[in-house]
């Protein structure tokens, strides 16, 4: 049973905090709340908003980062467009990424400002796929993908029945059974689109191949375990397969010549226009002539 002491304790009680002090202490409670929400809220889009602007001025220089893959367009970036863009006041440097879906990725999100790693056709498909706004700026030379093998040294040699590792995405995997295709090695459906072809669109297989789809930056490394092998330019670069010695080399066209990308929301920027222009410029081409890149495959702008 309550007592009347603590009845009156507990009135008094509830009277007390809806007295003016707990009014005015609950007010200043709720609008401190409300003032760390909005913080917290423009803090958040000023996150996001930073990680998309993605060229920064500094030092009358602007800061940018070029994405790219084992082989040589690191190098191309670092010997050839850093030095010619640098005179044009950007300082660039690259970040290395080990497969063919990170750079377009972190190109998407801001963390790099450019990428040189890929052909239009592969740009085209991956960024329709994963619905990213990314262009190309230009092409550069580019080294056209191979048929190597540990085994043989020609094609002519290659068995019934032989294991053939190929890249496993989509664009390249195309590139890859067109070029099996020029060699008289497979036939492609007539009706398929040759930037589109499938394992599942091959007319004939005359000598039986085994084609294993695989990552492409494994395919060097595959070497060890199957008869032949089609690497594209980059990853063979990387694993110093020397072009000279390969079954044969694809005939490039304007969607498999590597191309330098950036989003599209940068796409008419002081440097995207600057390095539109030098893709296609003299200074360019002299300094390709003049450098390791200078046997690639040339864009078809020059």
């Amino acid at each position: 049973m309550t007592s009347t002491y603590e009845t009156s304790k507990a009135h008094r009680s509830a009277s007390a905090g809806r007295g003016p002090l707990a009014r005015w202490v609950k007010r200043l409670t709720a609008v401190t709340a409300a003032v760390v929400a909005f913080g917290t809220g423009l803090s958040a889009c000023g996150a996001s908003s930073a990680s998309k602007d993605t060229l920064t001025q500094t030092g009358g220089h602007t800061k940018v980062v070029v994405g790219v893959c084992p082989g040589p367009y690191g190098e191309m970036v670092e010997d050839v467009l850093a030095p010619l863009l640098k005179e044009h006041g950007y300082t660039l440097t690259t970040k290395l990424f080990n497969d063919y879906v990170q750079p377009n990725k972190a190109l998407d999100s801001g963390s790099i400002q450019a990428n040189l790693f890929q052909h239009i056709n592969y740009l085209r498909k991956f960024s329709a796929d994963n619905h990213l706004d990314i262009v190309s700026l230009g092409q550069v030379p580019t080294l056209g993908l191979g048929v190597y093998s540990n085994k043989y040294t020609k094609l002519s040699q290659i068995p019934d029945g032989a294991t053939v590792s190929i890249a496993s995405d989509a664009s390249n995997l195309a590139r890859s059974l067109g070029v099996l295709q020029r060699n008289g090695l497979i036939t492609v459906k007539g009706d398929v689109d040759d930037t589109k072809a499938t394992v599942n669109d091959i007319a004939t297989n005359p000598k039986h191949l085994k084609l294993k789809t695989i990552d492409a930056a494994q395919l060097a490394r595959s070497l060890a375990n199957v008869d032949v092998s089609l690497v594209p330019g980059n990853f063979a670069w990387a694993a110093k397969l020397k072009p000279s010695a390969a079954l044969a080399v694809e005939r490039q066209s304007a969607g498999v010549i590597n191309v330098v990308a950036v989003r599209k929301a940068d796409a008419k920027t002081p440097f995207a226009k600057e390095v539109k222009r030098l893709l296609v410029s003299q200074e360019f081409k002299d300094k390709i002539a003049h450098s390791k890149f200078a046997d690639f495959g040339k864009p078809t702008t020059w």
